[in-house]
């Protein structure tokens, strides 16, 4: 069991926030899993995103990796919200107790937005509470990371555009400490970045009441890598084109890569992450879990995944390409944590 502030990830291996985790058949199913040691839902938006024709996934034929052009999640949260608490208040045949953590991704374009988004998930985690179930089981993924909205460039990429927005989830964490949060985070390719990012969450560490060595942080994980953006596919790379007669895969054409395609990539930010927390100055900063993500398509690769430093891996290529039972395999998975 791996612990994540007030979560138990047991086993240790979750579906990544993804198109397959949209709406309420999608997220029951992966809750009755007993490959999933914990739920994430798709990314959502306050009121929903606007989806059309262009916004679809293409899978390779040559590996398991695909492309998509998917923003946002066309389900409001407040839809997330009815459907969280659902899971967790109705047993079903499969779940007699529900007791499997649930992630609600979420994003948004403005801090005050988003202090609205957390303020209904802490509505959501009090009715909880009053229903007799524990309120601990829902923990807040802030993406900040999508590589597909136009003209809105992933903060994370320049952490002093994410403060804000970091700043509203550390005062909701503050208000209430029994909060998991975590971050989504991109695919990054030089030293600094993974020093600014580091270093932006270590910034708010504050001591812990009574104790003059430990620190508290807001934030309990990162999630890396989201899919690695403009990428570009041609119509013959992949196993059925969107249009037959089009030249590229995707109507958009660019789009986010995911899956065998960045599992490189996804190690390398993974390690690199897990050297720097693992040395960090700060007591909380140490504490920070990582989830792999990015090609955890195979037994190995989920090995390699917690080699690296991940205490938990994510999917989300392998469970658009398999479906739950996806999952099954890596019940002989060895763990590294």
């Amino acid at each position: 069991m791996v612990r994540v502030h007030t979560l138990n990830v047991e086993p240790p291996v979750a579906n990544a926030s993804c198109a397959w985790a949209s709406d309420y058949s999608q997220l029951r199913e992966l809750y009755e899993s007993r490959d999933t040691g914990a739920v994430t839902t798709r990314t959502a938006t306050l009121n929903g995103f606007q989806e059309s024709e262009r916004h679809t996934v293409v899978f390779m034929s040559n590996s398991a990796s695909t492309l998509n052009s998917y923003g946002y999640s066309p389900h409001p949260l407040r839809s997330y919200a009815e459907w969280v608490k659902a899971l967790l208040t109705m047993p079903t045949p499969a779940v007699q107790t529900p007791s499997k953590p649930i992630i609600i991704s979420i994003t948004s374009s403005t801090p005050k937005e988003l202090r609205d988004m957390i303020a209904i998930i802490q509505a959501l985690r009090s009715e909880l509470e009053a229903l007799g179930v524990k309120p601990t089981l829902v923990a807040i993924e802030l993406n900040t990371s999508c590589p597909n909205i136009e003209d809105t460039p992933p903060p994370s990429y320049h952490f002093p555009l994410l403060l804000p927005f970091l700043e509203e989830l550390a005062d909701a964490y503050f208000a209430n400490p029994s909060l998991t949060i975590g971050l989504k985070l991109p695919p990054y390719l030089y030293a600094t970045c993974f020093h600014d990012a580091i270093n932006a969450i270590a910034s708010f560490s504050r001591p812990s009441a009574g104790d003059f060595v430990a620190t508290i942080n807001p934030f309990a994980f990162i999630a890396c890598t989201n899919t690695l953006g403009s990428s570009l596919l041609y119509s013959d790379q992949v196993k059925s084109a969107i249009d037959a007669d089009a030249t590229f895969a995707l109507p958009t054409p660019l789009g986010g890569l995911g899956g065998e395609a960045i599992h490189a990539i996804a190690l390398g930010n993974v390690y690199h992450f897990s050297k720097l927390i693992s040395q960090h100055s700060d007591y909380a900063t140490r504490n920070i879990r990582i989830f792999g993500v990015g090609g955890v398509t195979s037994v190995a690769a989920a090995e390699r995944m917690y080699k690296a430093g991940a205490s938990v891996v994510e999917c989300a290529t392998l469970l658009g390409e398999k479906g739950i039972v996806g999952f099954s395999m890596f019940q002989i998975v060895k763990h590294y944590i």
